[in-house]
């Protein structure tokens, strides 16, 4: 829904991620009742972000309460305000903050670039390794299939394939992410 708007209300689909800021408010001011549609659209979206926010600080608290013996208000408050903190300088660079750049990229774009072209690809790699090479295949059969209820009969495919197709293209992938290819 959003590239046809993009192109039809020639707007730059290089914009990335505040293409939904530019396209969306568009396309609801050309339908009936858009204005509504808009505001409830946003008001939804909001909350989408909010429960994804709480899965995300759920790690945080489940972290500092476990590891570190604290209680969960404490730790969600704490987990809260640094998260909060970190994510103010994200957000203000692209305001305040926009012309501090270090190697030509945001504060933004550093996460942005660390989540996207490091974080995800070693988390990746790390799995695969971990389940093609050291859970062992009884474990992964047992998984895979609710201990025997569901037949696999793909698995010394998905075996192959875990143990060296998959860490072989995450590889590239993050070679890519680097700017070593292309």
């Amino acid at each position: 829904m959003i590239f046809p708007a993009v192109f039809a209300f020639n707007i730059d689909p290089a914009e990335g991620f505040g293409l939904v800021f530019i396209v969306l408010p568009n396309i609801f001011e050309q339908m009936a009742g858009g204005y509504f549609f808009s505001i409830l659209f946003f008001i939804l979206l909001a909350i989408a972000a909010l429960t994804s926010t709480v899965s995300v600080l759920e790690v945080v608290v489940a972290y500092f309460s476990e590891e570190l013996n604290m209680s969960r208000k404490r730790a969600t408050i704490i987990g809260s305000v640094a998260i909060s903190f970190i994510g103010i300088f994200a957000t203000l660079s692209f305001g305040p903050l926009g012309k501090f750049k270090l190697l030509d990229r945001t504060i933004f774009g550093w996460f942005d670039f660390l989540s996207a072209n490091i974080l995800l690809p070693l988390g990746a790699i790390c799995i695969v390794l971990f389940v093609g090479w050291f859970l062992g295949k009884k474990t992964v059969k047992d998984e895979l299939s609710n201990d025997g209820t569901v037949k696999l009969p793909f698995l010394n495919i998905f075996m192959w394939i875990v143990k060296l197709v998959a860490p072989l293209a995450i590889a590239m992938v993050f070679i890519y992410g680097l700017g070593l290819l292309g």
